[in-house]
């Protein structure tokens, strides 16, 4: 029994230092981006992205809880606007975005703070495309060199992405009304 619990722990001390040694490979930038044809002109979907009181309409996370505390800047839209959160939810938990730039109906990017996984920055591109226009939502993150956070990096795409996903979705369905 005992030399059964040894190896157990000797096989479990090897495969966190293996995460350890790989993670430590690991890129610190983590990059999640996703895109979706919406058939609609651009400056339908802009104004849905740029004016922050309309998040709510859309964002993935703000259905997540419809509960959570919101305060916006005076300024809701365009370059400097902003509005912080505070979520009972643990998958959204509190922070605050600003937007840095908008170029009307082409580009926006913002600064995000998610108070307990730190800064990152998004952006929204706007292209024409056929009878529509291409949404790319996108995120950057420098996870450091913490092998944690950059393990979690790596999962970054498929638990941002998703979500990502569905505000596109959401946009998509709003705009083409």
């Amino acid at each position: 029994m005992q030399q059964a619990l040894m190896i157990i722990l000797g096989a479990l001390a090897v495969i966190v230092l293996g995460l350890f040694v790989f993670a430590t490979y690991l890129p610190s930038r983590v990059r999640v981006e996703r895109s979706l044809l919406i058939r609609a002109p651009a400056g339908r979907i802009f104004s849905f992205v740029n004016t922050l009181r309309n998040w709510p309409k859309w964002s993935p996370w703000h259905g997540a809880d419809p509960q959570m505390k919101v305060e916006y800047s005076p300024k809701d839209s365009g370059q400097g606007a902003a509005y912080s959160w505070n979520s009972r939810n643990r998958n959204i938990g509190k922070g605050s975005l600003r937007i840095t730039e908008s170029r009307m109906n082409e580009y926006i990017a913002n600064e995000m703070d998610f108070m307990q996984q730190g800064p990152a920055k998004g952006y929204f591109r706007f292209r024409s495309a056929g009878a529509g226009t291409l949404v790319t939502w996108g995120m950057e993150a420098d996870m450091g060199h913490n092998p944690i956070r950059k393990l979690m990096g790596k999962l970054m795409d498929k638990w941002v992405g998703s979500d990502f996903e569905k505000g596109l979705s959401n946009l998509k369905r709003l705009s083409e009304l």
